[in-house]
């Protein structure tokens, strides 16, 4: 999959926005680390060993990193040891986790290195990398974030589609001023634990792509 990047960036986009992420992601991971510790004892407890859920996703440019963030599911399998589907793993901690966003706590130390940002569209899994349109793909022209434009404006309730273009339109309009609008919105959507799952699903339903005829646009 080709990814193109934009030639012309502003200050913020090729150098502020990086020290940002580091100033802050760095500041809440030395206040949040009794949060994170407790957080880890409840989750092995409750859920499982490892209490930490690591997954390959594509950042920046589609190149490939391990995020981190706390399970919320169960290993729970049926007879004949297969992984139950995803609403039977998914225990009520578990979606109180995912409702408080405090499984994406971990997701601070990928920010810190620089795998990701505070604020861009959110890594997805590298299965749908061959999926998006040329359109959909240029979501990874910046790094990935812990929150993003889509999530405050419709999260898991959105289409896959809205989602998209959602992110496209905030790698075309990044700024401080939006990155901090997102930030402030992104906390009261955590508040009011607004549209954590998609219709009908446990989570989200997978992205299997756009139709052909959009893919060849």
């Amino acid at each position: 999959m080709a990814i193109s990047h934009r030639s012309t960036q502003t200050f913020y986009q090729r150098h502020g926005k990086r020290v940002f992420d580091i100033v802050v992601s760095g500041l809440l991971l030395c206040l949040l680390a009794p949060v994170i510790g407790v957080l880890w004892f409840i989750v092995r407890r409750q859920l499982g060993s490892p209490a930490f859920f690591r997954q390959r996703r594509p950042g920046k440019g589609g190149r490939v990193f391990e995020m981190v963030k706390f399970r919320s599911m169960t290993d729970a399998r049926d007879s004949s040891g297969n992984l139950l589907p995803d609403q039977d793993r998914l225990p009520r901690f578990g979606q109180l986790l995912r409702s408080t966003s405090l499984d994406e706590l971990p997701e601070l130390w990928n920010v810190l290195k620089g795998e990701m940002s505070l604020v861009g569209p959110r890594p997805l899994l590298e299965r749908y990398l061959d999926r998006y349109t040329p359109h959909q793909a240029r979501r990874h022209e910046v790094a990935p974030g812990v929150t993003g434009w889509a999530q405050v404006n419709g999260r898991n309730a959105l289409s896959w589609e809205e989602k998209f273009e959602l992110d496209v339109w905030y790698v075309d309009h990044q700024s401080l001023a939006l990155d901090l609008k997102i930030l402030w919105l992104t906390f009261w959507k955590v508040i009011k634990r607004d549209s954590v799952s998609a219709a009908g699903e446990a989570t989200m339903s997978e992205f299997l792509g756009t139709d052909t005829e959009k893919r060849a646009a």
